[in-house]
């Protein structure tokens, strides 16, 4: 980076415009910048930083910018910075105007304008300034990209301020860490610090969790264990949890497994216990159940001594039943007839019932022969019954003839009316026909002007997009004209540049020894070097080639121009100058008369087909007149016909239904009659059938109750039982016997009379001792059940914890893990001997390396007494920190800076901030700093040093680096001719330069 004019207005004591010629000053290489105290030397840097980076070092910057304005300057003048220098091959211009407050055009008052910013860059081609940017964040991003720095860093690289470095030297290792911190950007290892140490906390965390359930399992195993388990009193995270949780529960299941074998021995005990009651209660329930069948037994006995008079008469009753049941055929026959001939008399009084009283007294004989002459006169009918079907017949012919008589006359009038209106309904179907004709006519004239107009619509419409084409293909023709002349310009820049520099190429060829390809010399004392913007063979050719796309893409834009353009002069010869508006409006008035002629001509067969139809229906109409007239006068004989007919058929139905209503009637009632006839006569032959049987079923009957005994055919009939009563008798004797069975053979049986002579049975007390050991077995079984559901649930919390374990072993190996290297990278691990942070060991490789750098100007200022080393004894807290040692060759001894004379601080901490810059100069990626400032200090030297410390700066000048001090010192003003004075007065203060190129 190198600085070559700086222009301020109204900025800090400057009330007026002031410029800075860099390029002047920095022709001698050292220059000084001098006033008197106030005058404003420090507001030049300041300058400087604030066109860089919109800000100024340090406390200075306050009230978003309006305290830098000068209080000297005019109301009407705003603040303003212009800083032009080159950075990176790349010539810039900065213009920063902070926020100001100026009085308002109009009115009383103030307004507040907002700050500005530019950026330009110097085009050498062009020979001119093209604007880069007006926004402030980007200008930034780019300055800090440019220059690799922050404005922290170049506040302390490029502006050397030496009651900063001078406190460096004395300033304890944590104000050192916070510097270098900030100058070398090494906060990332203070985040890889805080990113270990919270991955140690959320893998503690993790760790805990899992030991608090893993203790919270063992609190069950505790519950359920009872008193056989004890928990060790360590809290989760704590080592030696899992183990001693784990020994606990083992003991826990193996006294669970004691317990239960010993609930299995008292439950077995139990049982035995069990059995044997059992056994006893039944043996007592036994005799007793003996004693109290003797009891019932006797009881029984008793009762069937009391009984056995009926007993006995239940058995000559029996006996009578048994005789009985030889009468019992003829009994059953004798009601049998009984029930027959009562049906029989019962039916023939219905019979005559039916019939006239002349019939009353008639026999069976006498009812047969009324019965055959019924049905003889029925015969005599049918004659009549065909006559009677026949009128019937003429009845319905003659409606039918009416009927038909009406319908005609209907189709008549009906004919008579439709052609009355067809020559008016032809007429009007006509004038249908043709108009649809008409309209098809149209159609075909509409269809031939359609096609031309829609050709002439659509060119009319690619003469418009054509016309927007063309617009387009000239804007892009003038813009690929644009880049093709960038690119042309831009490879002839690039060829010139490669021409200056071709120098250095061909140097890079040469070898030590080999003729030079140009002057054939063999010794190459001073080759050229390539510089930081050198363009290769590579970078021209690419130039190239960007060119050569360029001017290809410049043509295939012309092209296509002309392109568009035959193609619009073809479309605007073939629609004209009509609008495209106006054709779009004919055409769709030309499509809108067409498919109306369309919809009328579509009518056209529809009108044809409805005057055929018309027709064929006037046909019809003509054709049923004339056969309703035919029918009409033949239809007066077949009338005359039917009346005679039916006047001959109507006098013979009337002599043979009498005084019936009708033939039908008559035979009815001769049907009846016949029928009753028959039915009586049949009837009354069973009756006499019946009374006979009767009769001979009475003898028999006699015959047989004498025969078993019985005086009457009535006593025999009472002695009878019926099946349920004959059952019931029959089972009451079988019971009684059965009794008198069972009981005797109950009272002898030996086992119950020896039981009824033994002393009466105790079930009461048996059962309660029976009851007592099933309660005992019942406790034994539930003591064996908890000690198993014990065991089983300490299993299971033992497997689920051993599980837990194993899940929780790689959590509690990354912790071991992160908690290891964050307590290495905290200082806090024993295996950091130093005790020394992550960020802090990178810090003091840092150190070492500005330690380096320092030395070498340090010496040659102090005449090879004073080397600077870093220390890394530990400091406060037992921590290792970053010590910085000065070693004194005149003693030997390595001592601390604290202890240097104010010179030897000064020389010390300008030695350190040069070797500061050029470390955080290769740390930002190596950009030059061709301009350097340094703040006062030399007032502490005396003459020799400061000849010595002038002389390092002036060695400056070997890397083209240029140097400005900053010191009110008088004898320097003497020393260096390159000058910047800051003479201060009431007005402001004004810069006077002299001395320089």
């Amino acid at each position: 980076m190198r600085l070559h004019r700086l222009d301020i207005t109204a900025f800090g004591p400057f009330g007026g415009s002031q410029t800075v010629d860099f390029d002047e000053l920095s022709a001698a290489g050292l220059f000084l910048l001098h006033g008197p105290t106030g005058a404003g030397k420090t507001s030049v840097l300041d300058g400087v930083c604030y066109a860089l980076y919109g800000a100024v070092p340090g406390a200075r910057q306050s009230g978003q910018g309006l305290t830098l304005r000068s209080d000297h300057a005019a109301a009407g003048t705003r603040t303003s910075v212009t800083l032009e220098l080159t950075v990176a091959g790349r010539r810039l211009e900065i213009t920063r105007q902070p926020p100001w407050e100026r009085p308002k055009k109009r009115g009383s008052g103030s307004t507040l304008d907002k700050a500005q910013s530019w950026l330009r860059e110097y085009d050498g081609t062009a020979g001119s300034w093209k604007d880069l940017s007006r926004s402030h964040q980007e200008i930034g991003e780019e300055i800090t990209q440019l220059l690799g720095m922050s404005r922290e860093q170049f506040c302390q690289v490029v502006l050397l301020p030496q009651g900063d470095f001078a406190r460096f030297l004395r300033a304890d290792a944590e104000a050192r860490g916070k510097l270098l911190g900030r100058l070398f950007d090494t906060h990332r290892f203070a985040e890889v610090e805080k990113r270990l140490a919270e991955r140690r906390r959320t893998a503690e965390a993790q760790v805990r969790e899992g030991d608090a359930a893993l203790l919270a399992d063992a609190h069950r195993m505790q519950q359920a264990a009872g008193d056989a388990m004890e928990l060790p009193e360590i809290a989760p995270g704590e080592p030696g949890l899992a183990e001693a949780v784990l020994s606990a529960a083992a003991v826990a299941r193996a006294t669970a497994r004691e317990q239960l074998t010993i609930a299995h021995c008292g439950l077995a005990a139990a049982e035995s216990r069990q059995a044997a009651a059992e056994r006893d209660l039944a043996d007592v329930r036994e005799l007793d159940r003996l004693q109290r069948r003797f009891a019932q037994a006797r009881e029984r006995a008793a009762l069937l001594e009391e009984r056995a008079d009926g007993y006995h008469q239940a058995q000559a009753r029996m006996e009578r039943a048994r005789k009985a049941e030889a009468v019992a055929p003829a009994l059953e026959l004798r009601e049998a007839a009984e029930a027959e001939h009562r049906r029989a008399a019962a039916a023939e009084a219905r019979a005559r019932g039916l019939l006239p009283e002349t019939f009353a007294e008639a026999g069976a004989a006498g009812l047969a022969s009324a019965a055959r002459r019924s049905a003889e006169e029925l015969g005599g009918l049918d004659s009549a019954r065909r006559a009677e079907q026949r009128l019937g017949q003429l009845v319905a012919e003659r409606a039918d003839l009416e009927h038909e008589e009406r319908s005609d006359e209907d189709v008549l009038q009906e004919a008579e009316t439709w052609l009355s209106g067809w020559e008016e309904s032809r007429a009007g179907l006509q004038q249908g026909v043709e108009s649809a004709q008409e309209a098809a006519t149209r159609a075909e004239q509409l269809a031939v002007q359609r096609e031309p107009a829609r050709k002439r619509l659509a060119a009319a419409r690619q003469r418009d997009e054509f016309a927007r084409d063309t617009d387009d293909a000239q804007r892009q023709v003038i813009e690929a004209t644009e880049r093709a002349l960038k690119a042309r310009a831009e490879w002839l820049e690039v060829k010139e540049q490669r021409l200056n520099g071709i120098a250095a190429e061909l140097a890079a060829q040469l070898t030590e020894g080999a003729p030079c390809g140009v002057c054939g010399a063999t010794e190459h004392p001073a080759p050229a070097r390539k510089d930081a913007g050198h363009v290769d063979r590579e970078t021209e050719e690419s130039a190239l080639a960007a060119s050569q796309r360029a001017d290809e893409q410049r043509a295939e834009a012309e092209r296509r121009l002309a392109f568009v353009q035959r193609a619009l002069a073809a479309a605007q010869g073939e629609a004209g100058d009509t609008s495209t508006e106006e054709l779009a409006v004919q055409v769709e008035e030309l499509e809108r008369e067409y498919t109306r002629a369309r919809g009328l001509a579509s009518a056209l067969h529809t009108a044809m087909e409805q005057l055929r139809q018309a027709e064929r229906e006037r046909e019809r109409r003509l054709t049923a007149q004339r056969e309703a007239a035919v029918r009409t006068a033949s239809r007066g004989a077949r009338r005359d016909a039917l009346d005679r007919e039916r006047t001959a058929l109507e006098a013979e139905l009337a002599e043979a239904r009498g005084d019936a209503a009708s033939v039908a009637v008559r035979a009815a009632q001769l049907e009846r009659r016949a029928a009753l006839l028959t039915d009586a006569a049949d009837t009354a032959r069973v009756a006499e059938d019946t009374a006979q049987r009767l009769k001979d079923a009475d003898a028999r009957l006699a015959d047989a109750a004498f025969r078993a005994g019985f005086d009457t055919p009535g006593a025999a009939a009472a002695a009878l039982l019926d099946d349920a009563a004959h059952r019931d008798l029959q089972h009451r004797l079988d019971a009684w016997q059965a009794e008198e069975a069972a009981v005797r053979a109950v009272l002898a049986e030996t086992d119950t009379a020896d039981a009824a002579r033994r002393p009466d049975a105790d079930v009461t007390g048996a059962e309660r001792v029976a009851a007592h050991a099933a309660g005992r077995v019942r406790e034994a079984a539930s003591a064996r059940d908890a000690a198993a559901r014990r065991c089983a649930e300490l299993d299971r919390l033992s497997a689920r914890a051993a599980g837990g374990l194993r899940r929780l072993a790689p959590l509690r190996e990354e912790y071991d893990r992160v908690a290891r290297l964050s307590a290495l990278a905290a200082g806090t691990s024993a295996d950091n001997e130093r005790k020394m942070r992550l960020e802090s060991y990178v810090l003091a490789a840092r150190l070492e390396q500005v330690a380096a750098a320092a030395t070498v100007r340090l010496q040659r200022m102090s005449s090879g007494r004073y080397t600077l080393v870093h220390s890394d004894d530990r400091s406060g807290r037992g921590r290792s920190g970053l010590g910085l040692h000065v070693v004194d060759a005149w003693t030997g001894r390595e001592r601390d800076t604290s202890t240097l004379s104010g010179g030897e601080t000064f020389f010390a901490s300008l030695a350190l901030a040069l070797g500061l810059a050029d470390v955080v100069t290769d740390e930002a990626g190596g950009v030059r700093l061709d301009t350097l400032f340094i703040d006062e200090g030399f007032g502490s030297l005396d003459d020799q040093t400061l000849d010595e410390v002038l002389d390092v700066l002036d060695a400056l000048r070997e890397r083209d680096r240029s140097v400005g001090i900053v010191s009110h010192v008088a004898d320097l003003r003497r020393r260096i001719h390159a000058q910047l004075e800051v003479v201060k007065g009431r007005s402001g203060s004004v810069l006077r330069q002299r001395g320089g190129g």
